[in-house]
């Protein structure tokens, strides 16, 4: 088996998605689909997850499409994969969850093979807070791992979110949940508490608007590429977290000069991930058309 660099753990989720021109039922999501598939672009990655005995042989199909490394995903047989959906208001910004099956999701205990234990880079998907942090304690010295958490776990478990960001390189979050876990308004104000509780690094997403990195040097603001058509905005947080680990972890080394590339390069390929539902893009997705957006995404921010 080649070298893990990267080791990605989350849900993965058969979604049913309604926006105000199409629907599309039980189609592959979850946030390590998202961010394995996007970071699978610049190295080798490791997906930590479970499926039920009804998930899609289609679906395992496409992910060894992108090379991703697979021992660490468990199927449970006799249970049923995760499944959430929702409808997209007409701004195809905001949304309503209409149902949630946590199915085996619920019982969830990530362990990561033995393989993975070494890897450098490890990216905390969105999961409950006791879980990221029994991840993190199965790793031997990584370099740098990042964590994204939601209001959930801001209300329900902010003890033990509180503990996990203390032991984290970065914390993303979108912008009303760094004003909800801080109880401040102003993004800078919010940003430099959460510093104060551990990390290095803060990259707080605001959706069509970018992402905003604040570290204890300075703030470097991130545009979201400008699409000409979004079809499908699930999973844009999830591939822009992938794409950023992909590529520091291709580079190897974490400065604050690679950071901001790979935030650049995060917020191209989640560019491409909402031109079509669940990873249909992401699968036709080239190197060339990755190099060629983000040479544009530069282009749009120098003076």
């Amino acid at each position: 088996m080649s070298k893990i660099d990267l080791v990605i753990v989350g849900s993965i989720g058969l979604d049913t998605i309604e926006t105000k021109f199409t629907k599309h039922e039980e189609i592959l999501g979850g946030s390590v689909s998202y961010a394995c598939a996007t970071a699978s672009f610049f190295t080798k990655t490791g997906m930590v997850g479970v499926v039920g005995g009804d998930f899609p042989e289609a679906h395992m199909e496409c992910y060894r499409s992108f090379g991703i490394d697979l021992e660490g995903l468990i199927t449970e047989e006799d249970g049923k994969t995760f499944r959430w959906s929702g409808v997209y208001d007409d701004d195809m910004i905001n949304r309503s969850t209409l149902s949630t099956e946590l199915n085996v999701l619920e019982t969830f205990a990530p362990e990561l093979p033995e393989a993975y234990r070494d890897a450098p880079f490890i990216l905390l998907g969105n999961i409950s807070p006791e879980l990221q942090l029994h991840v993190l304690s199965q790793a031997r010295s990584p370099k740098f791992v990042i964590a994204d958490t939601m209001d959930l776990w801001i209300n329900i478990a902010n003890e033990s979110l509180v503990e996990l960001i203390g032991k984290v390189n970065l914390l993303t979050l979108n912008d009303s949940e760094a004003r909800l876990l801080t109880h401040e308004h102003n993004l800078k104000t919010c940003a430099k508490k959460i510093l104060d509780m551990g990390p290095d690094y803060v990259v707080i997403k605001k959706g069509e608007h970018g992402a905003m990195l604040v570290t204890r040097h300075g703030i470097f603001l991130v545009p979201a590429y400008p699409v000409d058509e979004v079809n499908d905005p699930t999973g844009a947080g999830d591939s822009f977290a992938g794409g950023f680990m992909g590529y520091l972890a291709k580079k190897g080394e974490v400065t604050d000069r690679n950071v901001k590339e790979a935030l650049l390069c995060g917020a191209v390929v989640a560019s491409f991930g909402v031109e079509a539902f669940s990873l249909e893009r992401l699968e036709s997705l080239t190197d060339e058309q990755i190099e060629v957006r983000l040479g544009e995404l530069k282009q749009m921010i120098t003076l």
